[in-house]
C-alpha cells in the first residue's frame, strides 16, 4: 500500500510525463511547419530578388501553398482534439483573420511599398510566433524575437540585398528553428 503523500508524487510525476509529451508532440508538428513554410518564404524572396516583378504572384502561391500544406499536415497527423472538426474550422479561421489583418493593414491603411512589405510580414508572422512561446515553450519565443531582430537589422542596413537577407534569415531563420525544435 502507498500513503497519500506517495501517490500525489507519483500522479505529479505521471502529469509531468503527459506535459513532456504533450510538449514534444507540439513541437514535432510545429517543427514541420516552420520547415515547411522557411523553404517556401526562402523560395519566395529568392523570386523576390531575382525577378520583382513577379513578387506579387510568387507570395500568393508562397501563403497558398504554406496553408495547403499545413492543411495537409493536419490531416496526416490529426490531433487529438476534443473538439474535433470545430477545432480545424477555427483554425482556418485563424489564418483568415490573420492575412485579412495584415492585408488591410498593409494595402488599406498603410499602402506598403515591396521593402516594407518585405519587413511587415515576417515581423507580424514572428509577433504570433513569440506570442505562442509564452505559453507552447522557449523555442517560438527564441525564434520570433531572433528572426524580427535580424528583419530589423537587415530593413535599416540592408541595401538592395534586403530580399537576398531576408531569404536566409526568414526562411533560413525558419529552417533552422524547425530543426532546432526537432532536438529539443
Amino acid at each position: 500500500m502507498i500513503d497519500s503523500r506517495e501517490a500525489s508524487a507519483a500522479l505529479a510525476d505521471i502529469d509531468d510525463i503527459v506535459q513532456r509529451v504533450k510538449q514534444s508532440q507540439l513541437y514535432e508538428l510545429a517543427s514541420l511547419a516552420a520547415v515547411w513554410w522557411g523553404i517556401l518564404v526562402f523560395a519566395g524572396n529568392l523570386v523576390t530578388w531575382l525577378w520583382p516583378i513577379h513578387a506579387g504572384q510568387a507570395w500568393v502561391a508562397v501563403n497558398v501553398v504554406g496553408v495547403g500544406g499545413l492543411v495537409a499536415l493536419r490531416v496526416f497527423n490529426p490531433p487529438h482534439h476534443p473538439h474535433g472538426a470545430a477545432h480545424s474550422i477555427r483554425i482556418l479561421l485563424v489564418f483568415v483573420l490573420f492575412f485579412a489583418f495584415g492585408y488591410l493593414c498593409t494595402n488599406v491603411v498603410g499602402h506598403f511599398g515591396p521593402r516594407q512589405l518585405g519587413a511587415f510580414w515576417p515581423l507580424y508572422f514572428m509577433l504570433f510566433y513569440t506570442l505562442a512561446g509564452l505559453w507552447f515553450g522557449y523555442a517560438f519565443v527564441a525564434i520570433g524575437l531572433g528572426i524580427s531582430a535580424l528583419t530589423l537589422i537587415g530593413f535599416f542596413y540592408i541595401g538592395e540585398a534586403f530580399p537576398l537577407w531576408m531569404a536566409f534569415v526568414n526562411g533560413g531563420g525558419l529552417i533552422l528553428g524547425g530543426l532546432w525544435m526537432r532536438r529539443i
